[in-house]
């Protein structure tokens, strides 16, 4: 800029619009290890095969994770295009389950605040029977790193049972593909309309 022209800031910003450019604040996104991105990039299709994903999630009676879509005109927001709520969802429920390239594996509903004990009967009680159902043979189990995964006990389990485990970031940006799972099944358990805790858990076991 040369001596003598203007550089209020509403010239600059003037400027800056008309090439394109518009101040917005800036997104923030989780720090992924560059070696953790390069150790997996060349793994196998067969190696991806045997992994066992795991993840646990809350699906809630009437509060519907996803956004639904209406057609309407202006100012009629609130005439018949609304979607019931009721305070604090009307109730959720708390899910475990896992799967692989070859399909789903077991679905367990988590009673009350999920500890380490809890976790580890939910390993030993169902996450190897997946992997023996979906026909995995030595296969690679993926977590995330919850106080509850990483405790004592957990550790101890895994290595008694000679579980493989997949080393996975601190700061994982919904790496996890059974995110995807957890999504499309929320959406079609709701459009089933369930009114109550026990249709909301039989509709999840049925899709």
């Amino acid at each position: 800029m040369k001596r003598g022209e203007p550089s209020r800031r509403t010239t600059i910003s003037a400027a800056l619009h008309k090439s394109g450019l518009f101040g917005r604040v800036a997104r923030r996104k989780p720090l992924l290890s560059k070696m953790f991105a390069k150790k997996h990039l060349k793994d196998s299709q067969t190696m991806r095969n045997k992994i066992l994903w795991s993840d646990e999630t809350k699906i809630e009676l009437f509060g519907l994770n996803a956004k639904r879509h209406v057609w309407r005109k202006l100012g009629t927001a609130h005439h018949h295009n609304t979607i019931p709520t009721v305070k604090h969802g009307g109730g959720s429920i708390m899910l475990w389950g896992c799967f692989s390239a070859g399909g789903t594996g077991r679905r367990v509903r988590i009673e009350g605040k999920m500890n380490a004990a809890m976790y580890r009967d939910i390993l030993d009680e169902n996450m190897l029977q997946s992997a023996l159902d979906l026909r995995l043979g030595q296969f690679i189990f993926q977590q995330d790193n919850d106080p509850k995964t990483t405790a004592k006990i957990t550790k101890e389990w895994l290595r008694h049972n000679s579980v493989n485990v997949l080393e996975w970031p601190s700061q994982s940006p919904d790496l996890n593909p059974i995110e995807d799972l957890w999504r499309d099944l929320k959406m079609a358990v709701h459009r089933r309309s369930p009114s109550n805790l026990i249709e909301l858990e039989r509709f999840c076991k049925e899709e």
